[in-house]
């Protein structure tokens, strides 16, 4: 296992946390890659901590889908595979179509503004070579759907659910081919909920997010050939 990153400390974290953003941050920019075993000895060292930490991290990681712990090998990053990407997009695409419908109803007109506002900064950073930054940027633009929705419980289960959607996310955003389309589908989104027309504004979710889906299994199944 070879590591090429560094901890960022701190002092507003307890350090299980700052050592569990630095190994999520390594899996989810590829510097810790799929299938590479993760060493509690190894990293404590690398990162300057003792095992407690790391042992940790890697449990709330196992729980995020982010690692694998391996019967008689430990753990390690887990591969993206076509069955996860499924079964998060399955769960996505039917929180996402609740989201915007409820959107469509309760959506106020300064929340059409932040929007707007957001569909906006999304078409700024897109030229960026930051997939980091466009991610974010992304995800803001679907906070404010979700914020919209005024369902607090629903908001919990989207935001649990972002951080196993995170690397698929970036899998999409990484297509350049891809950005002139998400941009339509962004307008579209934003059209169908200002004109509170919830049959429209869950079609084009639906759509929004199987193409994304289909995008990243064409590029899982290419890399297998």
């Amino acid at each position: 296992m070879s590591i090429d990153f560094e901890v960022t400390m701190n002092e507003y974290l307890p350090l299980r946390d700052v050592v569990f953003n630095t190994l999520r941050r390594a899996i989810l920019r590829g510097e810790l890659k799929p299938g590479e075993r993760l060493m509690e000895i190894q990293l404590a060292n690398k990162l300057g901590v003792s095992r407690t930490p790391i042992r940790e991290a890697i449990r709330k990681l196992e729980l995020e889908g982010l690692v694998l712990m391996i019967p008689r090998k430990g753990a390690e990053v887990a591969e993206i595979t076509e069955k996860n990407l499924r079964d998060v997009l399955e769960v996505r695409c039917a929180l996402e179509e609740l989201a915007v419908q409820l959107a469509c109803e309760r959506i106020d007109k300064r929340e059409i503004k932040e929007l707007h506002a957001a569909a906006d900064h999304f078409r700024d950073v897109l030229g960026s070579d930051d997939i980091t930054q466009i991610a974010e940027a992304d995800e803001a633009f679907h906070d404010v759907i979700f914020t919209a929705t005024n369902n607090g419980r629903l908001i919990q289960l989207l935001n649990n659910l972002r951080e196993q959607m995170y690397r698929y996310r970036i899998e999409y955003l990484k297509k350049k081919e891809c950005h002139p389309k998400l941009l339509a589908e962004h307008e579209a989104i934003i059209a169908a909920i200002e004109s509170h027309d919830r049959e429209k504004a869950t079609k084009v979710t639906g759509q929004h997010i199987n193409n994304q889906a289909d995008t990243v299994l064409g590029s899982l199944k290419h890399r297998e050939e």
